[in-house]
């Protein structure tokens, strides 16, 4: 058999998972085929029109509307618009036929077996032998599903389990039937990885898998614990939130979110085909969840569950919460605990486990409880859903967003202290985890030469975990290959040639030691190496400039020390276009203001498909001065002989800063030119992308890289952009759609994309208009009303129109 390639795939099944799915293989450049069931009846709208049951748009409503719902939905499952015309809608009576076509075929139908059997026993009938099918079923037995199929079919088939949404959440468990060829399995799990841009785990053929076997054991769970305790519904996400890793939802927000009958479907599912499981009874509902399924509490989509959007008596919306003691709603309660406030100064979350179980509090308890549970359940699951444990930390991480798994909280903690805290808790490991300790293995984990390796029970060893060749992990290297450090950067040596310089400020802000590590990065590269990228692996690549700094020079009018540093911004950004080695910058997540400005500067930027990039400084009552306003301009003059209205496209550009918009991927920002074409790359996968940027650094460095010569040539319009951009500030401000204070940052924007007020179109430097563009942010930093956006974003996070 030749190497198999997908070109063309049909999902059967329209639905929210259906859909999605179909989205994000649609975003991977995948023609897809997306059929369901035709209706059996018209609706008030066809019968308006006069149509009938034989008419096609009545016969592809179903899946028409669904798919028009999904790509309506937020957040998007999509990463541009543009990329729906990869996906084509049809029925299981007219187009099936059409799945003869297809490379792999994907079964999203309800979550009954006897459906699924008739839906494959139809698609067996116009399937071309050798094509693969897969079924998106979250816990039905793969083992029954196949059962009276063809070899082929059997030898084809297995399990994909797509976690929703399919585009952001990575987890994909693949797990074979009886018959599943290896080839197959080897084929997705790689594909799944490379291509769909996911944490591919190979699971047992056992109730829920890995994912939501774990992850719903952790929530029943705490649904036990959290009456014992005393805990509120706000104290319990307090705890199961950002502080440990979690995602801002925590726990009781999540299962609102994912809806209450979806996880009691899956706890049911578990209790009753898991008879022999030691924590069988944790599986059994509390009184209280069965009194929200009666009650029909189900989370957002029945707009209650267990908090509730309400409007108050003064008109203003307020989030109630559900008192489990009394099952009736009341106003949220904050809720705070000592040991929480012992982690604040604690910014790597792997190092505040140690601190969290020692608490003396009530949280203290809660987490012994918590954790001391959880790895009793995670050791005593393997082998039964996995022989690997990394598999079941891997599908955490993914599915469920933890930043850690439960071996990796496990091995931070110690793990004779996880089992002292266990024992005190009257719980036991499993008998192979005493091993492990017997055999010489202090931990779950080790890492050598940069690779992560994980105790594997049958050989008693450490053993170099599969699938890492591609990726460069950071955490791995930072110590043992560090170049220089300050407290706002790492730089590391990535290999061949190639160094990495990694932000490791609060956010990735960029403040003065973070740009004083990037000119350290380049003098260190242009001295001794060939290339240098700007990546890291946090949650996001950079939230912008340290505007707390800004804030307090404006405030004691230091002019001088402010402008010098705004200078030493640009200056910094220059650096990077204008070294004599390939610049590669990394974004990734959050890439706002000054991280969107470094990415403007770079050679080259490989960006994560999820990155969030805009300039976004009108938020905070500046235009932004870090060469990005300079850089639009630029950006915009070097598309006037493509034969567009040079005022049109100068005003595309400026609308850009002045909206202050951010893609909502980085597909989205070739749209507004903050990506360029022929030059930026995306990557579906984050793991793979300082690998990728590195390649690219030295593909660049090899190919005879040589550093460019500085730009004199950028054509500015002068009083004719000028006059242009005052007159629509005016009208908006006249209308209202626009305070004062924001048609005066608007000014000063369309002076530097202007060029200033120069009499005709003119040829200048790009230090002409940095110099313009720092002018300007000067003068808005000390406005007062800009002074009260800046301290209204450090307080809240959110811009204030004023």
């Amino acid at each position: 058999m030749g190497k198999r390639r997908i070109h063309k795939i049909a999902v059967i099944g329209s639905g929210i998972m259906g859909s999605g799915i179909a989205c994000h293989f649609a975003n991977i450049g995948v023609d897809v085929l997306l059929l369901d069931i035709v209706p059996r009846e018209l609706n008030n709208a066809e019968k308006a029109k006069g149509l009938t049951l034989d008419d096609k748009a009545v016969r592809n409503r179903l899946v028409n509307d669904a798919l028009k719902n999904a790509l309506k939905s937020k957040p998007s499952p999509i990463y541009h618009q543009n990329f729906s015309s990869r996906i084509t809608t049809g029925n299981l009576e007219d187009d099936i036929v059409k799945v003869k076509d297809v490379d792999w075929i994907i079964e999203v139908v309800v979550e009954r077996l006897d459906i699924k059997k008739m839906v494959f026993e139809n698609l067996e009938k116009h399937r071309t032998p050798g094509t693969l099918i897969t079924s998106n079923t979250s816990g039905i037995p793969i083992k029954f599903m196949s059962e009276g199929c063809s070899e082929d079919f059997q030898k084809h088939f297995c399990g994909t389990h797509f976690f929703n949404p399919a585009r952001y959440l990575k987890l994909f468990e693949i797990i074979p039937g009886p018959k599943t060829d290896s080839q197959v399995l080897d084929f997705l799990n790689g594909y799944g990885e490379q291509f769909l841009g996911k944490t591919s785990v190979i699971a047992k053929d056992t109730p829920a898998f890995i994912g939501n076997r774990i992850g719903i054991f952790g929530i029943q769970s705490l649904f036990h614990q959290v009456k014992a305790l005393g805990l509120t519904v706000e104290e319990v996400d307090k705890l199961t939130g950002p502080v440990i890793g979690r995602p801002k939802s925590a726990t009781f927000r999540t299962v609102d979110v994912v809806g209450l009958d979806t996880l009691v479907h899956v706890a049911n599912g578990i209790y009753e085909n898991c008879p022999n499981d030691e924590a069988h009874d944790l599986f059994k509902l509390p009184s209280f969840i069965n009194t929200m399924m009666e009650n029909n509490w189900l989370g957002s989509k029945t707009k209650q569950g267990f908090y509730k959007k309400t409007v108050n008596d003064s008109g203003k919306k307020e989030i109630l919460s559900l008192d489990l003691d009394t099952l009736e709603y009341r106003s949220k309660k904050k809720a705070n605990f000592a040991t929480l406030e012992l982690t604040k100064t604690i910014d790597n979350v792997i190092d505040r486990f140690k601190i969290l179980i020692g608490g003396k509090d009530k949280a203290g308890t809660f987490y012994r409880k918590n954790f001391s549970a959880m790895f009793q359940y995670v050791s005593h699951r393997v082998p039964e859903i996995t022989d690997e444990l990394y598999k079941i930390d891997d599908a955490m991480k993914a599915g469920f967003g933890w930043e850690h798994g439960p071996f990796q909280i496990w091995d931070a903690i110690g793990v004779e202290k996880g089992i002292e805290i266990m024992k005190a808790e009257g719980l036991q490991p499993a008998a192979w985890v005493n091993d492990m300790i017997a055999s010489g293995n202090s931990s779950f984990y080790t890492v050598d030469n940069g690779a992560t390796h994980y105790y594997d029970i049958p050989s008693k060893h450490q053993t170099k975990k599969p699938g890492q060749d591609a990726f460069i992990i950071l955490d791995n290297i930072r110590k043992t290959n560090e170049v220089f450090k300050n407290s706002g950067v790492v730089i590391e040596d990535l290999g061949d040639g190639i160094l990495n310089c990694e932000f490791q400020s609060k956010m990735n802000t960029i403040g003065g030691d973070v740009l004083a590590g990037l000119n350290k990065a380049v003098d260190l590269a242009e001295k001794d190496f060939e290339g240098l990228v700007i990546g890291n692996q946090g949650a996001n690549f950079s939230v912008g400039a340290n505007i707390g700094m800004i804030f307090m020079m404006a405030v004691e009018q230091e002019y001088d020390e402010l402008n010098m540093a705004i200078k030493y911004f640009q200056d910094t950004m220059m650096r990077m276009r204008y070294s004599s080695i390939p610049t590669v910058v990394a974004p990734h997540g959050m890439t706002l203001g000054g991280g969107c400005e470094l990415s403007l500067h770079a050679d080259k930027v490989v960006a994560a498909a999820e990155t969030y990039i805009g300039l976004v400084e009108f938020g905070v009552g500046v235009i932004p001065g870090g060469g990005g306003s300079k850089e639009m301009a630029l950006r915009a003059q070097d598309l006037f002989h493509k034969g567009d209205v040079q005022l049109n496209v100068l005003q595309e550009h400026f609308l850009t800063i002045g909206m202050a918009k951010v893609s909502t991927s980085a597909y989205e920002a070739f749209d507004t030119n903050i990506l360029q074409k022929g030059k930026d790359v995306i990557v579906v996968n984050k793991d793979r992308q300082i690998a990728t940027a590195k390649a690219h650094a030295k593909l660049m460095a090899d190919a005879g890289y040589t550093q460019p010569v500085k730009r004199n040539d950028i054509l500015v319009l002068g009083k004719q952009a000028l006059g242009m951009f005052l007159v629509g500030t005016d009208a908006m401000n006249a209308s209202k759609y626009i305070s004062e204070h924001d048609q005066k940052i608007a000014n000063k924007l369309a002076y530097v994309m202007a060029g200033g007020d120069l009499s005709e179109p003119t040829k200048v430097t790009e230090q002409y208009l940095l110099d313009i563009e720092r002018e300007a942010f000067l003068s808005l930093s000390t406005e007062r009303k800009t002074l009260e956006r800046i301290q209204h974003m450090l307080k809240t996070g959110k811009p204030l129109r004023n």
